[in-house]
């Protein structure tokens, strides 16, 4: 099993936990949750090595459990998560408090790398989540030496002073490798990255997490020039965030629902009116899992060859057919009528009654 060390210099046998942890991120947390980030913490402070099934024999958790409470961490953008080539963890970038927006502040980020990827450790390994589609392109694991050869390239210097006049403060090593990410795997060139990272903070999103799907969503589509960027992003947001509005989401699209919604637009070819509708009754029927629901009622539309609204009241209208042909369900079906009944003379109860 690979080992996850952390690593921090002046350590001391203390944990400091800052107040904003206590103050805004410990009441919703469970307790495996506490316990991992906690546990984090304790082993960054003192350089120790440990790896998620150390912390799942220490606290009595499955690893799925380790992993539940990483992905937490990260969904209140508190440490990133890194993927290799298998789509394992291969490393966690713990955020500073001190920026709450989610930004990290230059000289306070920490990487902590796994030299090989352990075993269970697949983002996709929990149950009842949709079928992970393999990526077109995924960010390589870059090393030092890859991320000093970069910065050393000629014209890297002033792309960077441009990203970093976009975000406003001097970038990461990790962002570094973000835009590293977008050169030699993406292959945007410096204008695209120009208007990508404008369009982002436009938007008030400075997060390379979102700057990169953001990316990776351009790339998938072919984008090559800020010219065809700015056409694709047009339709994008129309498109993903009027279904998000109409599935009673406000934001940006986790990367796990846009790939049911670019599935209902490009797989499924649905228009955003048939879509709509699905989105309508979904909301009607649940306040949770939504885009489960969703993508149960447009597959099997999907199945029916739907192609327009008129396809889905035929269909209702068969349904409702269906039903009403259905025989209907007699009192003598059931178990509590299944018994021979009493046949009382009440006149004569009545006479019976009076006389006594």
């Amino acid at each position: 099993m690979a080992r996850l060390t952390i690593y921090k210099d002046n350590n001391t046998d203390a944990t400091v936990i800052p107040n904003l942890f206590i103050d805004e991120y410990m009441q919703g947390a469970n307790d495996a949750q506490l316990k991992v980030y906690l546990f984090l913490l304790r082993m960054f402070g003192a350089g120790q090595a440990t790896s998620v099934s150390d912390i799942a024999d220490k606290f009595n958790h499955t690893e799925k459990d380790v992993i539940r409470a990483l992905k937490y961490w990260e969904k209140k953008r508190l440490l990133d998560l890194e993927y290799g080539e298998a789509k394992n963890i291969t490393g966690i970038h713990l955020r500073d408090l001190a920026h709450p927006a989610g930004e990290t502040a230059p000289g306070e980020a920490f990487s902590l790398t796994l030299s090989a990827d352990p075993a269970g450790l697949s983002p996709g390994a929990s149950s009842g989540e949709m079928p992970r589609q393999e990526p077109l392109f995924e960010k390589p694991v870059y090393s030092p030496d890859q991320l000093r050869a970069f910065k050393n390239r000629e014209n890297t210097a002033q792309l960077l002073f441009i990203a970093e006049s976009y975000i406003g403060r001097p970038l990461t090593p990790s962002e570094m490798k973000s835009i590293l990410f977008f050169t030699d795997v993406l292959g945007f060139s410096d204008d695209l990255i120009d208007y990508l990272i404008q369009y982002c903070v436009d938007r008030g999103k400075k997060d390379f997490k979102y700057i990169e799907r953001v990316a990776v969503s351009w790339a998938e589509e072919g984008v090559t020039t800020p010219k065809q960027a700015q056409k694709f992003a047009v339709r994008y947001d129309k498109n993903v965030y009027s279904i998000m509005n109409e599935l009673g989401k406000s934001g940006s699209p986790t990367t796990r629902e846009l790939a049911f919604i670019n599935r209902w637009l490009k797989e499924y070819g649905f228009s955003t009116d048939i879509i709509f509708e699905a989105c309508e009754r979904t909301v009607l029927a649940t306040d949770k899992h939504r885009f489960e629901y969703a993508e149960s009622i447009l597959s099997s539309w999907k199945q029916e060859d739907v192609r327009q609204k008129a396809d889905i009241r035929k269909i209702d209208d068969r349904y409702q057919k269906q039903k009403a042909a259905r025989p209907a369900r007699t009192a003598s079906a059931n178990k509590f009528n299944q018994f021979s009944q009493n046949h009382y003379d009440f006149d004569a109860l009545e006479k019976e009654l009076l006389s006594n």
